[in-house]
């Protein structure tokens, strides 16, 4: 039996467990769970895993990772729908996956405009100067070696400040709309972009470099035509981490003072209101934000750096 087959019977079975669980009345909360429940709860679990795993093992790399994640995370919600609703989990405590999809459709407008006052303005303003400037630094050092010895630990302190102490300092020198978590941000960004371009002007090989000397060629030429290119791989890395902590870091900034909009500002005020689910709903708005924005840089590392190892062994 071929791998493919193997699949696909594997994620029918599995299916056709699901169907028969959720048919169970304690599925949907009409009685509580018994032992008939269990049993065809540790069914289900294991053919989802077979599943799961037989897809995962598919001879189909540019696909295979996709579906796998794709149907384990179908999963993971089908059985936080189910155990939520069949053992009665307060929605204070965790909301279903349903009663979250259905507060985010009744919330879009207000979760559209949280979504572009704190991603579209405070996260991409940042993270585009805070990513710039720490490239410009550390181009500055390499050109200019006696700036290591003085600029880089000034720079280093700007990743060892805690962010609830920063945010609010921020907000009091920029005001409580965007800029001041834009700042926040910048911050946050500027230190990985600094040293991630550092490691990357560093990488080019020794001959290459004597190649280029031998050349008579300028620092810029040798910049742009060989330390640059071998150095694309490590700003692109940069990119992604500083695509997450600016992310992070506009949230969490909206905790210290925002106007009545933006991510943090939800999650804050409806926590304090029990509106658990609009709450998930934002956690989900800022996840799926963070994934696409992630994805989309992992295509452009693709197509800058095709040549570099870690990239062709994709």
């Amino acid at each position: 039996m071929t791998a493919a087959r193997q699949a696909v019977i594997a994620v029918a079975l599995s299916l056709l467990a699901a169907v028969g669980l959720a048919a169970l009345p304690a599925s949907s909360g009409e009685a509580a769970p018994g032992a008939g429940f269990a049993l065809a709860l540790a069914v289900t679990l294991g053919l989802a895993g077979w599943g799961v795993q037989r897809v995962a093992a598919l001879d189909t790399p540019r696909w295979t990772a996709t579906l796998s994640a794709a149907l384990f995370g179908l999963w993971v919600l089908y059985f936080w729908q189910v155990g939520v609703t069949a053992f009665g989990v307060p929605r204070v405590l965790l909301p279903s996956p349903a009663a979250i999809l259905q507060s985010l459709i009744a919330h879009a407008p207000t979760l559209g405009r949280d979504f572009v006052q704190t991603v579209l303005k405070a996260v991409v303003t940042g993270w585009l100067l805070g990513s710039a400037l720490g490239f410009a630094v550390a181009v500055a050092i390499d050109k200019l070696p006696f700036l290591q010895r003085g600029l880089l630990p000034v720079a280093s302190l700007t990743s060892t400040i805690p962010l609830v102490a920063v945010a609010p300092i921020m907000v009091m020198w920029f005001g409580f709309e965007w800029p001041s978590k834009a700042a926040v941000v910048v911050l946050m960004t500027f230190f990985p972009m600094l040293v991630a371009t550092l490691a990357g002007l560093q990488a080019a090989g020794k001959l290459e470099r004597e190649l280029m000397h031998s050349y008579a060629a300028s620092y810029t030429r040798t910049l742009l035509d060989l330390r640059l290119p071998c150095a694309v791989p490590f700003i692109v890395s940069a990119l992604k981490v500083n695509a997450t902590l600016a992310l992070i870091g506009a949230i969490v900034a909206e905790f210290f003072g925002s106007p009545t909009v933006g991510l943090g500002f939800r999650i804050s005020t409806e926590a304090s209101r029990m509106n658990m689910a609009l709450v998930w709903g934002a956690i989900v708005v800022a996840a799926v934000t963070g994934s696409v924005a992630y994805a989309l840089l992992v295509q452009l590392e693709r197509r800058w750096a095709f040549w570099h190892p870690s990239v062709r062994s994709r």
